[in-house]
């Protein structure tokens, strides 16, 4: 029973010991990455900074900023390998929860607007796009638009 337990993703703190496993995936995830200083910056903000891990390995992770009760979702992320599995779900209805705790009666978030997987999964979940902010993402080519979404808690 317990090697069927070790197989079972599992959220806990960030640390920063996670921070080599989360900056790999973030360079695997993104074209245009968060630093490791961001990953820094938000644990020494006091960010609610979780890590999801399976078999000892950080497969996933995810930043929200909470106060004046509102929440941000400033970054999930899952390892590619694993995308499309749940995981990413599994983690956002975690931070959902972990926002409702900490007081906020509304969770926001941007997302790229090219990125209709994660506007889906966000969709999914009772976010409403409520706004766009225009030449906010770096591209490749220029700037790209971010869709801007909420969720209310309550």
């Amino acid at each position: 029973m317990s090697a069927q337990l070790d197989t079972l993703p599992r959220l806990r703190l960030m640390t920063d010991a996670d921070l080599d496993a989360v900056e790999a995936i973030e360079q695997s995830v993104y074209t245009h990455p968060w630093t490791r200083g961001n990953f820094v910056d938000s644990l020494a903000s006091g960010y609610q900074c979780w890590v999801m891990e399976q078999c000892g390995d950080v497969i996933g992770y995810a930043v929200t900023m909470v106060a004046a009760g509102e929440a941000h979702l400033l970054n999930l992320s899952i390892v590619a390998t694993l995308q499309r599995r749940g995981l990413g779900s599994e983690l956002l209805r975690f931070m959902l929860q972990l926002a409702r705790d900490c007081g906020a009666v509304t969770l926001y978030l941007e997302v790229r607007a090219s990125n209709l997987a994660g506007r889906a999964l966000y969709a999914r979940h009772g976010f409403a796009e409520i706004g766009i902010r225009k030449a906010y993402y770096p591209a490749h080519q220029g700037r790209e638009d971010a869709v801007t979404m909420e969720r209310k808690l309550a």
